[in-house]
């Protein structure tokens, strides 16, 4: 096998598509600016026991493991950057208010999340962190949103659901972990045999609401027969209300709710939310309440702070977006000419993209299609436009 082959799922960003990611990562992150999320870089690698405190099974099995050459402790490097952010909030910044998060880095997973995924996703995400109300879980929402709208993505579907729906259902029972995620597996895959067969010595309600969440899936019209077919448990009838409320508040957005989803059930502690395009094989974002996230990084529970948030993969949208087109640019002779040199540093401190044709190299395909071009006249350097130049 050749030297030079990467590993399975993994791949080099050329050019165009680089150009095309790092403009939509901007737009993206200028978007949360103007919420007022604040922007931070976590390392790639840390302590494995940080990287996972808190975290489930799942992630530890997509996390890459190696040793650390200095200290012999084992390391490991990040596969999700949520938890990194909850450490920040939690035990560095410790603020006691509102604190508005954001980032964009790559992570690595040792398997593909989904068919023909890389293992390197290029993860953004903005996480909420001090505020409990439905406010914060509708900002985080808008800002969803806003990210879609830049990046010129059109029409898309949001799927609501919520995690203290099921969660409620099964309160006080006492099960196995095992037996647990069979019953979550079960609903995601509306299998009902297979459900009856996990729940036949659960209470009759219980395994009544089980199955009626099978078929609790559609437009808004679904939270109203849930209303209607669930157990009358305080907690399931305030996360109906709450879904009811968050979509009420964007009618222009196209909703969905699927009940019995509950992907996620070990992390999420309420909404959950996930956006779909036209096109997309899978959600260009997936996000929800996490409260308690950063709990295990502060003092006791004095960190257990209510956090919602959401995050996307940048390269799993380049397909969908738009190409953008390319900045005009000036072509430039090579040369050693004080004047010309002088010329070529004042435009591009202008903001101008200015290539300098090296010798040898005039003929060459224009790669920044410059509409312009640098000439000499009367002894003064001067930017002349390219006659029939398509750009």
């Amino acid at each position: 096998m050749s030297a030079w082959v990467l590993p399975d799922h993994i791949a080099d960003v050329l050019p165009s598509e680089a150009r095309q990611i790092e403009e939509v990562r901007r737009l993206l992150l200028d978007s949360a600016r103007c919420y007022g999320f604040e922007l931070v870089s976590p390392p790639l690698l840390e302590h494995i026991e940080s990287l996972l405190t808190g975290t489930g099974k799942a992630l530890d099995l997509q996390t890459f493991k190696l040793v650390d050459q200095i200290s012999g402790r084992m390391l490991g490097l990040r596969a999700d950057t949520t938890p990194q952010v909850a450490r920040i909030d939690a035990h560095l910044l410790n603020r006691s208010g509102v604190t508005r998060l954001c980032y964009c880095g790559p992570v690595l997973h040792t398997r593909p999340d989904r068919p023909l995924a890389t293992r390197e996703p290029l993860q953004l995400g903005a996480e909420i962190y001090g505020h409990a109300g439905l406010e914060a879980d509708l900002e985080v929402l808008e800002l969803a949103l806003d990210c879609l709208r830049v990046a010129q993505i059109g029409e898309v579907l949001v799927d609501l659901a919520d995690a203290r729906i099921v969660n409620s259902l099964l309160d006080g029972l006492q099960l196995s972990d095992l037996t647990r995620g069979q019953v979550f597996e079960a609903l995601a895959a509306k299998n009902s045999s297979q459900l009856i067969d996990l729940a036949s010595e659960f209470p009759p309600e219980i395994l009544s609401g089980l199955l009626s969440l099978i078929d609790l899936y559609g437009d808004a019209s679904v939270l109203k027969l849930a209303l209607q077919q669930l157990p009358k448990h305080p907690v399931i009838q305030l996360a109906l209300r709450e879904l009811q409320w968050l979509s009420e508040q964007l009618p222009e957005v196209t909703f969905q709710f699927d009940l019995a989803d509950a992907r996620g059930y070990a992390y999420y502690s309420g909404l959950r939310f996930a956006i779909y395009a036209r096109g997309a094989s899978d959600a260009l974002v997936r996000g929800g309440r996490y409260d308690g996230v950063g709990a295990v990084f502060g003092h006791a529970l004095a960190r257990a702070r209510p956090a919602v948030g959401f995050s996307l993969d940048l390269k799993q949208w380049v397909s969908l977006v738009p190409q953008r087109p390319l900045r005009a640019a000036i072509r430039a002779p090579w040369g050693a000419s004080k004047k010309l040199r002088t010329k070529i540093a004042e435009l591009r401190q202008n903001g101008e993209t200015v290539v300098c044709i090296l010798p040898g190299h005039q003929s060459e395909i224009d790669e920044f299609h410059c509409d312009r071009e640098l000439i000499e006249a009367a002894g003064e350097w001067v930017v002349k436009v390219i006659e029939n130049k398509t750009i």
